[in-house]
């Protein structure tokens, strides 16, 4: 029994003392190299929010991304990135660097992001970012950099996204973006610095890619003419730098803080301006109008012969030879541009970037090429047949008109409608029209029999023997119920003795 409790007491010191045992009876592995406190999984690698002063000796190689933020750390020792070969971003905002040094990022040839955001740097010496060749975006808002060499980008031919905002800059090189090659470069974010001179010539030749990501709002700029229809224009043409902040667009006026205006809501100051100052400075992007099918082939027109060109689609596809990915654009030996199949896609800017020794590195030329589908050409035969076609139905049927006669059912109501209008051809005509004709008398009593008088509703009509008949008499039947404007209700009768005669008249009542 004591043996027991003996066993049982070794076994929940050894539990104690190594940690908690898993399912199967085994301890967890502890991760290989994992510095105290950090936590890693796979190829992450967190020291976030742990009070470091200085960078953990050992690192495991397997990280790819390190995170260092929100610590303490106020330098960083020449090649301690060596061990990470694989590490692709690399977290260092809110911590206390001053400084960079030379050869800190010696060994972060793969690495894609950098974060010194939110530090006190003031600072960027020339070789303070050397090695990061492959950087795609960078990250300085938030520190304290007062002056950057004139090569401190230099050799990051990769970068597209430069923050450089919240910082105590008076001035930027956009000559020559401090090394920095405009090929890749998609934003330029200097917001909220202390730019007062802005180079207006350096700032319209920038291509219209960067234009769209080049962020100045919330700087002490100068009332200047030139600057104010430059930012208009790009107002205008809707580039989202612009329009998004348009508010945040200030400029002094009398070159004092407290005489801040705002570009586009204050236009008085800029009355005496003359837009044609801003127009001789960018030159416009050249307009092109392309059918879906067609073919299309932009030059490259530089005022001097370049060494390399490339071109930029609409995609922000950097495109070089021998084309694009898809293999829908082309880049030839002259450095031109062949679309052999326009497509819906294609529409946009298209950029060309040409460089040489007697050309700016940053010399573009612009085409806007609009891309719609063909309109459908108008057919002949519902135009010039048609109106041929209706002249001729049109001249026959004037013809019949004139020289046609009617048919037989169509001559009885033309003669009913034309009766009183127009004079008709003589024909034979038929006993009760004879008769009609004839007429002499309509009269209520007859002449020689005052005694017999008809009611008021009844009619007398003294005819004439007609041509044919019995015995060359005619009897004129009247109902009691006869219509006067009824006259297909008449009735003849044929007899061989009448009632009376007078001469070669005679009247009959019934």
């Amino acid at each position: 029994m004591a043996r027991l409790v003996l066993q049982g007491t070794l076994l929940c010191m050894l539990r104690v003392g190594l940690g908690t045992l898993n399912s199967e009876g085994f301890l967890p592995p502890v991760p290989h190299n994992c510095p105290y406190k950090c936590v890693c999984a796979a190829d992450l690698l967190s020291c976030a929010g742990l009070g470091l002063q200085d960078v953990p000796v050992v690192l495991p190689a397997a990280a790819a991304d390190l995170d260092l933020s929100h610590n303490a750390l106020q330098r960083l020792r020449p090649g301690w990135l060596a061990p990470l070969s694989r590490l692709r971003a690399l977290h260092l905002n809110h911590n206390e660097l001053e400084a960079l040094g030379r050869g800190v990022f010696a060994n972060a040839s793969g690495l894609r992001l950098l974060d010194l955001s939110s530090n006190a740097l003031r600072t960027l010496s020339r070789h303070d970012l050397d090695g990061l060749g492959a950087l795609e975006m960078l990250l300085l808002f938030n520190n304290h950099l007062a002056h950057l060499d004139e090569q401190a980008f230099h050799g990051l031919d990769r970068l597209s996204r430069l923050y450089l905002g919240c910082n105590e800059l008076a001035s930027f090189s956009f000559n020559h973006l401090h090394g920095l090659g405009a090929t890749h470069l998609r934003t330029l974010d200097l917001s909220s610095n202390r730019l007062g001179r802005i180079p207006v010539p350096d700032l319209a030749a920038l291509p219209a890619f960067l234009k769209n990501g080049l962020y100045l709002h919330n700087n002490p700029l100068p009332c200047d003419c030139r600057l104010y229809h430059l930012l208009q224009r790009w107002h205008q043409r809707g580039l989202s730098a612009v329009s998004d902040f348009a508010r945040e667009y200030t400029c002094q006026a009398f070159k004092v803080p407290t005489s801040r205006v705002r570009f586009f809501e204050h236009s008085r100051v800029f009355e005496n301006c003359s837009a044609a100052l801003a127009r001789s400075l960018e030159r416009p992007e050249e307009q092109l109008h392309v059918q879906v099918g067609r073919s299309l082939r932009l030059h490259c027109n530089t005022s001097a012969p370049a060494v390399r060109v490339a071109w930029v689609s609409p995609q922000h596809e950097l495109l070089v030879a021998p084309g694009s990915h898809n293999g829908s654009i082309a880049v030839l030996a002259d450095g031109s541009l062949a679309i052999g199949n326009v497509q819906p896609w294609h529409e946009g800017v298209f950029v060309c970037l040409a460089t040489g020794p007697r050309l700016h590195h940053n010399q573009t030329h612009e085409y806007n090429v609009s891309v719609h589908f063909p309109h459908p050409e108008p057919d002949t035969f519902n135009t010039g047949f048609t109106t041929l076609l209706g002249c001729a139905v049109g001249l026959v049927l004037v013809l019949l008109y004139l020289f046609a006669p009617p048919c037989p059912g169509c001559r009885r109501c033309y003669h009913r409608i034309c009766r009183c209008r127009c004079r008709c051809r003589p024909r034979t005509p038929s006993a009760l029209q004879e008769l009609s004709a004839q007429s002499s008398v309509l009269s209520t009593t007859p002449p020689d029999a005052p005694s017999r008088k008809a009611s008021i509703h009844k009619h007398v009509v003294f005819l004439e023997p007609g041509r044919r008949g019995l015995n060359g008499r005619v009897q004129l039947a009247v109902a009691e119920d006869f219509d006067l404007y009824n006259p297909m209700g008449l009735r003849l009768k044929a007899g061989s003795e009448s009632t009376s005669s007078t001469g070669s008249e005679g009247l009959v009542m019934t």
